[in-house]
């Protein structure tokens, strides 16, 4: 195949030796099968602001930290400089999060090199050593969706104990690899302890997880592992091996209306995203 022109600096600079093929086109990026020596890998080549469908919420970008204040000045203003420092902070979110998950043990992609707005990284694959397929297009036995919640429901775990949330984790961005669950599709992914819609964001992860499992082994569509998880977050004594009961019973206290309509709103334009994805894959 024809090397794109996003990816011909990475063959001149010998990071790369050839492009195979283009492996899926996603909303924020478009992803290659690369050949690297003798390995096999993939590019995430990240799709230009104006061309991209993501929007680039605030919630996600609240206290996201930039190089100096004349960046921060110049994003605040959405001049064009700002909005070049913007699109980096973005590219460089997901870059992050995968180093400091990887080295917390997370089942993710193994970053290997970040250049030009191109993440290098592991090709995830199944048993047949292909690319593996996202999970939305795997059908399941009602053990296998409990067995692959489970394993989903800890590495949400291992997140946050490292800090992070994925802040739009479905089965559309989950891989189903030989040995089980790899999570991908990191930019928006956000700190736990220093984003005010960090609650929100864990405990819709962890609904769109149950709702998804949930289709094939009905009983995890009662669970309740996300208000049990930041409740141990929240007192401090969460790890990333804590056992969890999927059962929690709230405390009483003031009801948070429009939290729950935001999650609500969340919850449909979801919904409306899963619908309009499909209408496109057939």
């Amino acid at each position: 195949m024809k090397a794109p022109p996003r990816l011909r600096s990475l063959i001149e600079e010998g990071l790369i030796d050839s492009v195979v093929r283009q492996l899926m086109s996603g909303k924020e990026a478009m992803v290659f099968v690369v050949r690297c020596g003798d390995e096999t890998r993939c590019a995430k080549v990240y799709k230009e602001a104006t061309r991209r469908s993501f929007r680039q919420a605030v919630d996600y970008t609240e206290n996201r930290k930039v190089k100096n204040t004349r960046q921060a000045r110049a994003m605040a203003k959405g001049t064009k400089f700002g909005r070049q420092a913007q699109e980096a902070a973005w590219q460089s979110a997901e870059v992050d999060a995968l180093y400091r998950l990887a080295a917390a043990g997370v089942r993710v992609p193994r970053p290997l090199n970040f250049h030009d707005g191109v993440l290098l990284m592991e090709l995830v694959t199944d048993a047949a050593g292909d690319a593996a397929p996202r999970l939305n297009d795997v059908e399941l036995s009602a053990d296998e969706a409990r067995r692959h919640h489970r394993t989903l429901i800890a590495e949400v775990v291992r997140m946050l104990a490292a800090g992070v949330i994925h802040g739009d984790l479905s089965e559309f961005n989950i891989l189903l690899a030989a040995d089980g669950p790899v999570i991908i599709d990191l930019p928006q992914a956000v700190d736990a302890a220093g984003n005010n819609h960090a609650q929100r964001m864990l405990l819709r992860d962890v609904a769109n997880l149950g709702a998804f499992f949930g289709r094939f082994a009905p009983e995890l569509l009662v669970s309740r592992y996300g208000p049990e998880i930041w409740d141990l977050y929240q007192r401090g004594v969460l790890q990333a091996d804590t056992p969890l009961t999927g059962a929690f019973e709230s405390r009483l206290g003031p009801v948070d209306v429009a939290g729950v309509l935001r999650v609500v709103d969340d919850a449909r334009d979801e919904e409306k995203a899963r619908l309009q994805r499909m209408q496109l894959a057939t």
